[in-house]
């Protein structure tokens, strides 16, 4: 009697689509770094520009046989092209969409009319700004130059006008009923329509939805395209490849951590004023906070102590100089900072 099973592999015959599609497609691996600062109550971000009318980008670059590990590649990239030696570094994510910009192939890594499928890895670094403003090619700027809608210290940011403008116009021009639907709830729980609370951990939401709408650059570059002149006329300084995506990401990431860690402790000097940690903790969230109410905060969850030194150049009377207790990180597992912005309208 016969088996029903095959048992030669070689008898088997395979699909040669599906055998094409099975082998490994090229991919280079593209290392970005956001370093991050805060400097007089503003956050910055490091950015490279490699030649004139370009735009600016994150330092980084693709990892090489000689590097031994991914952050070995990463440190070596912003050395070389910042000259700034980072301390501790974080992985922030990985983006891998096989609709984004692709990348070129290396010898013999791919075969006619195909591109290399870009892998970026992406690392978050908070630093004290200093070292890199000597170089031409490279520059402190302020986050909020490349996300102006995020910024809420001074109320609801200008930027928004043209925007949501812009993303009525889009979600009227969805195809049918449904997709009208589904395109203006995304917009109602990004953009905070309806009476929705602006969440300002949503950031990348935010940038994913322009580009859907291709209401930002990238949109277009990423096709090869010359944006319009109304996208290229909206709010918000492009960046090069995916690199302003990268920075919502850490935009959102930072913001979502500040209430459970005490990474703002990162980005300030030894010794500091209470309202100079209230406009770090401002700074990142984009939101003006309850004086009173985030001294108390800090204050009962007992993250700094007194130095017993006074600040005198306030334009006002002396402050109290503080430190973090490193002790806290011990003390409970969630030590951060859970801001809380005064009162804020919805956008619609």
């Amino acid at each position: 009697m016969q088996s029903s099973k095959v048992s030669d592999a070689s008898s088997v015959k395979t699909d040669p689509v599906e055998a094409r599609h099975s082998e490994a497609s090229p991919v280079t691996v593209d290392l970005t770094a956001v370093i991050v600062a805060v400097t007089n109550g503003e956050p910055r971000v490091l950015t490279v520009r490699p030649s004139e009318g370009e735009p600016d980008t994150l330092p980084s670059g693709p990892l090489r046989p000689d590097h031994r590990t991914l952050q070995t590649g990463l440190r070596a990239w912003v050395e070389r092209q910042t000259s700034l030696h980072l301390g501790y570094v974080e992985q922030l994510y990985t983006f891998a969409d096989r609709d984004r910009a692709t990348g070129e192939c290396g010898p013999g890594m791919c075969g006619p009319g195909e591109s290399a499928r870009p892998v970026s890895v992406a690392y978050l670094a908070l630093v004290h700004e200093a070292g890199a403003d000597g170089d031409p090619q490279t520059a402190w700027r302020p986050w909020y130059n490349y996300l102006p809608w995020e910024d809420w210290r001074a109320g609801r940011p200008r930027a928004l006008d043209a925007i949501l403008e812009r993303l009525e116009q889009w979600i009227a021009e969805a195809p049918d009923p449904l997709k009208r639907r589904q395109r203006a709830e995304r917009v109602r729980l990004t953009f905070a329509g309806n009476h929705m609370p602006w969440d300002e951990e949503r950031a990348l939401e935010r940038y994913e939805l322009l580009y859907s709408a291709r209401l930002i650059a990238e949109a277009w570059h990423d096709q090869g395209l010359a944006p319009p002149s109304d996208v290229a006329a909206q709010p918000g300084r492009d960046m090069a490849a995916d690199h302003r995506r990268i920075l919502a990401t850490a935009v959102g990431r930072l913001r979502g951590k500040i209430k459970y860690r005490p990474v703002l402790f990162e980005l300030m000097p030894p010794a500091f004023t209470l309202l100079q940690l209230q406009r770090t903790a401002e700074a990142l969230s984009g939101a003006r906070l309850h004086k009173q109410n985030f001294r108390r905060l800090v204050e009962r969850q007992r993250l700094v102590e007194e130095t017993g030194e006074l600040e005198t150049e306030t334009g006002g009377r002396p402050a109290k100089l503080m430190r973090f207790r490193p002790e806290v990180m011990l003390e409970r597992p969630a030590p951060g900072v859970r801001v809380k912005a005064t009162r804020r309208a919805s956008l619609v």
